[in-house]
């Protein structure tokens, strides 16, 4: 069950249809930009497109658990994103503002709900926007809302709260060389948990940059889950279907 759920957290991007892409390398901090003026080149980079297709490779690695998965993603920025197993859709999951939902061929099972059950799964409260967010490579909280403090950390820009938030703590690393975001970390202390975002590299879509490795990792005590995602295939503004409907005769799963 778990398992599902994370699939439809992280895969949160794309499907098929092949572009040119190039990984892009890193660059030397400056250490003369202020706070402000990091967070507005990282706004200059924020990806512009109204859909983006991918095919993904995850793992999800549980203790000594290793499962592997390929999907196909279709994404309509802000609106949707469909799932689909691969090599044929046993398992199909639509994540819209208001709701997730998936079923499975395999069992005759389907899911529908809101995000508390992955909130508390991550450790920090979700929504539509934070998970697509997480997968184009985003801050998942908004940089301009909070007056932020500026350090160099291994060659990438430190970004933190002045003041940080009473419930988590909040730790961005920026690439000097682009600005897009190279870790996000929330910690809740007092709850034992960390959820931390990796984007390991970085490929070049049609003069976007967009993740092209990402991976996270979502400790709660003595628990801890690691997903790795490469987005392979990448492919922006295509016209896409979001054909998705629950069988009749499946049996709800409740959570």
């Amino acid at each position: 069950m778990k398992n599902y759920l994370f699939i439809l957290i992280v895969s949160s991007l794309l499907l098929v249809g092949c572009k040119s892409s190039k990984t892009i390398g890193s660059g030397k901090a400056n250490y003369d930009l202020s706070a402000k003026q990091v967070i507005r080149e990282n706004a200059k980079k924020a990806p512009e497109f109204n859909t983006l297709a991918s095919r993904v490779k995850i793992d999800i690695v549980e203790g000594e658990k290793v499962k592997g998965y390929t999907v196909n993603m279709r994404l309509e920025k802000d609106k949707k994103i469909l799932l689909m197993s691969t090599p044929i859709s046993v398992v199909k999951a639509l994540i819209t503002p208001e709701k997730v939902s998936f079923y499975n061929k395999l069992d005759n099972t389907f899911f529908e709900g809101d995000y508390a059950y992955l909130s508390e799964l991550l450790g920090t409260e979700l929504d539509f926007k934070k998970v697509q967010n997480l997968l184009i490579g985003e801050a998942l909280f908004n940089l301009k809302e909070e007056p932020y403090k500026v350090s160099i950390h291994e060659e990438a820009y430190a970004l933190q709260p002045k003041n940080q938030l009473e419930l988590f703590e909040i730790f961005y690393l920026l690439n000097p060389s682009h600005f897009k975001i190279k870790s996000q970390q929330i910690s809740q202390p007092n709850e034992f948990r960390h959820l931390q975002i990796d984007y390991l590299a970085h490929q070049e879509i049609d003069k976007q940059v967009l993740p092209e490795r990402i991976k996270v990792i979502a400790v709660e005590a003595n628990d801890e889950m690691i997903l790795d995602l490469e987005f392979k295939s990448v492919s922006l503004n295509e016209k896409l279907r979001f054909p998705f409907k629950i069988p009749s005769g499946y049996d709800e799963i409740k959570l």
